[in-house]
């Protein structure tokens, strides 16, 4: 079970020692002692906004990529992982189960960006067998985040 404290971090990382403690029930010191070591062994890797890029005025294109590859001898899928996962163009990168092996999630000034991504660096590694590009048209939820405040009112009409 993941601690409380890491999950109220998850939620808003803007909140402070002080405030994390009272819905706690720590000490402050406690909070700020646990948040400094999760940042020193790794647990707690960064922080980031999530951003409605609509409302922020970003143009771009985000690509969720299936890619399937060919295992290594003594490495699986790791090593070629983490070669994806370095690209700059790339924002995620996930051992998946299903018909692919990788789901990278990949983004891009335009459609044209992603598309040369994945022609002249992805596609061309060696041991890459396939990909299949997805764009995404809209975003609803991300990392737990709703982007549309509006919530339907009553039911939806229906028809015969």
């Amino acid at each position: 079970m993941k601690d409380p404290l890491l999950t109220l971090l998850q939620s808003k990382a803007r909140y402070s020692d002080a405030e994390l403690a009272e819905t706690l029930n720590l000490s402050a010191d406690e909070v700020a002692t646990r948040i400094d070591a999760w940042e020193k062994d790794g647990t707690i890797l960064g922080y980031q906004a999530v951003v409605d890029d609509d409302k922020a005025g970003e143009a771009g294109v985000t690509a969720f990529i299936e890619v399937t590859v060919t295992p290594e001898r003594g490495g699986g899928f790791d090593r070629l992982a983490m070669r994806i996962a370095r690209f700059d163009q790339v924002v995620s990168c996930y051992l998946a189960s299903g018909g692919y092996d990788l789901l990278v999630v990949v983004s891009g000034k335009d459609l044209r960006e992603v598309a040369s991504f994945v022609s002249q660096k992805l596609s061309t590694l060696e041991g890459v067998i396939s990909t299949a590009t997805h764009f995404r048209l809209k975003a609803y939820k991300e990392n737990g985040f709703i982007f549309e405040t509006e919530e339907l009112e009553g039911r939806l009409p229906v028809s015969p």
